[in-house]
């Protein structure tokens, strides 16, 4: 009887589990997920977590599949050549294929003051962190949050519906994925709630003091807690490791998310650049990348061809408050169109969004393969990058599967 194939995923996010929970349509594959929590962290509600209205969490045992082995660790690094990888812990664990689903979290603010006097809130831990002094702060205290995307005007909304005084500090433009009537829609709710919003190029932070937040033009805001959810940044385990790379730290992959370097190791989610031309950072993309990478695994097994990458968008949905939100429709190219659903609907679509996202993993796990969005088709936009962008063919792999 032939021996099972072994597949590791590293990260246990969004598109890690299904990953993972697809894997298992396989009688003949093994799969080991390795995460450094053992609790599924549902990041799009840690703005909710730091509000005290969840604790963005959920536990593995309702999301991942029966077959799959959970390992609590950290892996510091992937020896390609040997096909194992070693964790922070001691030890190591062998695979015949690897997928990559490390995620995301802050990125350095590069910014004086900001590591130190700062809170981010990109995982569950700066979260955590951060929840506490939310609670601890007198009712009446300043709250700064730095960033106008998806996470800073949530956490700005949370925290000004529970009547934190609180100032949002843009940059350059608040929601700058937002169609102008939809920016429109969300100032009136920010405005609704008593947040103070702060945009132009002079509402660009320029220091962070243990009190104050100083701009650009040189305005200092008292501030007694900050909070900063400007710029995502990802593990620098493939650099680490030796594989290729984007600027960013991305691993570069083809278009069926296929390591440039080595057959056997496939990347999903924020971590992933396939054709250096990576998705936008979100569970929107993760989960489908997830569904995509395992199929491009499975079809390695059975001796098939990988279909490609075929990404389709929805839109951008923002919760704001626990009242109010908003669904921002786009083009499938990721691009916002004039239509938006808001107010009491929006915030019921948003929350039918998060809880639908639990579902999609919780179906995959019970049932594999029953997931099909990675399958609908994302229009001809893609396709039209890759012929007239820049030259960003893979580089030729140096180990593919024997």
């Amino acid at each position: 009887m032939p021996e099972n194939t072994h597949v590791v995923v590293i990260g246990g996010g969004y598109a890690g589990v299904m990953a993972a929970n697809r894997l298992t349509r396989r009688d003949d594959v093994a799969v080991t997920l390795i995460n450094p929590r053992p609790d599924f962290v549902e990041r799009i509600r840690l703005h909710q977590l730091v509000g005290g209205s969840h604790d963005a969490v959920v536990d593995y045992r309702d999301v991942l599949a029966d077959g799959v082995r959970l390992v609590v660790g950290t892996v510091t690094r992937i020896d390609a050549a040997g096909r194992d990888v070693a964790l922070a812990t001691g030890g190591t664990v062998g695979y015949d294929y690897l997928i990559y689903a490390v995620g995301s979290g802050s990125a350095d603010p590069g910014v004086p003051g900001a590591a130190e006097f700062a809170y981010p809130i990109a995982t569950l831990e700066t979260a955590e962190r951060l929840r506490p002094v939310i609670a601890a702060a007198p009712a009446t205290a300043a709250v700064t949050v730095v960033g106008a995307g998806p996470t800073g005007i949530e956490t700005a909304a949370e925290l000004a519906e529970a009547g934190r005084a609180v100032t949002l500090v843009c940059g350059e433009v608040l929601g700058p994925y937002l169609h102008p009537r939809g920016r429109r829609s969300v100032a009136g709710r920010l405005a609704a709630l008593g947040a103070r919003v702060l945009e132009g190029p002079d509402a660009r932070v320029t220091a962070v003091t243990r009190g104050t937040v100083r701009l650009g033009d040189g305005r200092e805001l008292p501030s007694e807690v900050t909070v900063w959810t400007a710029g995502f940044a990802v593990p620098d385990l493939a650099a680490r490791s030796g594989l290729s790379t984007d600027a960013v730290g991305r691993l570069l992959t083809d278009e069926t998310l296929t390591c440039v370097d080595d057959a056997r190791i496939v990347a999903a989610g924020d971590s992933a650049a396939p054709s250096d031309l990576p998705l936008r950072m979100s569970c929107q993309a993760a989960m489908p990348l997830g569904a995509r990478a395992a199929d491009t695994v499975l079809s390695r097994i059975a001796g098939e061809r990988p279909s490609p990458l075929n990404q389709v968008f929805a839109g951008q949905c923002i919760s704001l408050g626990r009242r109010g939100g908003i669904f921002q429709f786009a083009h499938r190219y990721d691009v916002a169109v004039w239509f938006h659903i808001d107010g009491r609907p929006g915030a019921k679509l948003k929350e039918f969004v998060c809880r639908g996202i639990v579902k999609h993993l919780s179906d995959e796990a019970r049932k594999p393969g029953s997931y099909h969005l990675h399958r609908v088709p994302g229009g001809p936009r893609r396709r039209q990058l890759l012929r007239t962008g820049p030259d960003r063919a893979p580089a030729a792999r140096r180990n593919e599967p024997a």
